[in-house]
């Protein structure tokens, strides 16, 4: 198989580990990149490569480990509250299962309390399903340990974790509803479209020159909005497209870039 015909077939969960474990879009590309040019350079050095699904998961893992201990230093120092970058893409019929608990914003604020091995821990074993010896492998411990620390982090956010038992037209009426009362970006002239955000129901808002000034997401889970999401952070926003500077007026008229309300 070539490598563009790896990287096709395995891009996609590389993503999924990688912006789960970061929340960051940006971040994630960045891991997804060095992951397969590491592979590739292995395989240029004829190097075998016994299972290189496995290698990727292995490697991204990694990587976004040690991304996210970095990151954490520049998250701690960041003015407001960090949100994600937002995912405005639908899933694929594959991710739909797992989508509304494992993608939402709500969901990855949670994981950013969590230790980075044990969030990668949690994910590998919660969200995409690998056996206790194939995590511990990829972690550098063993089958006890990687235990611990599924454990503790399950412990950790089981009473916090939302549970989404709303169907998808209810959770889209009530966002509807909402959105109808919404009234910081009308202020400033901006229109607002519904989407998906983060397998739940949300919002782009546009300005007049239809560039993106914010994308709202709704945490709904038991019938009721938990709370609700506004990234207006030009810097987290470049990944979807043109970005107005309304973002930034929005926040000095009192809301932050990233904030919950």
């Amino acid at each position: 198989m070539s490598d563009s015909d790896l990287y096709k077939e395995l891009r996609p969960r590389a993503f999924a580990i990688a912006y789960r474990m970061l929340g960051s879009v940006s971040e994630a590309e960045d891991v997804v990149q060095e992951t397969f040019l590491r592979m590739h350079q292995t395989l240029q050095r004829h190097e075998p490569i016994a299972s290189p699904r496995a290698y990727i998961a292995t490697l991204t893992t990694r990587l976004a480990i040690d991304h996210l201990r970095s990151a954490r230093v520049r998250r701690e120092s960041y003015v407001g509250e960090w949100l994600p970058e937002p995912l405005v893409t639908g899933p694929t019929p594959a991710d739909l299962a797992e989508t509304a608990d494992s993608l939402s914003l709500a969901f990855l604020v949670l994981l950013e309390s969590l230790s980075p091995r044990q969030r990668a821990a949690f994910l590998l074993r919660e969200v995409f399903d690998y056996p206790y010896p194939r995590i511990a492998e990829i972690l550098g411990t063993n089958v006890d340990g990687t235990r611990h620390l599924v454990a503790r982090a399950r412990n950790h956010l089981c009473e916090r974790r939302p549970r989404y038992h709303a169907s998808r037209r209810q959770r889209e009426q009530l966002a509807r509803t909402v959105l109808r009362g919404f009234s910081v970006y009308a202020h400033h002239g901006v229109h607002i479209r519904l989407t998906d955000v983060n397998g739940q129901p949300g919002a782009l808002a546009f300005d007049e020159r239809h560039r993106l000034v914010g994308v709202i997401g709704f945490d709904i889970a038991e019938g009721r909005i938990h709370s609700i999401h506004s990234v207006n952070n030009p810097d987290k926003l470049h990944h979807l497209g043109q970005v107005s500077d309304l973002g930034l007026d929005v926040r000095a008229s009192g809301h932050r870039a990233d904030g919950n309300s």
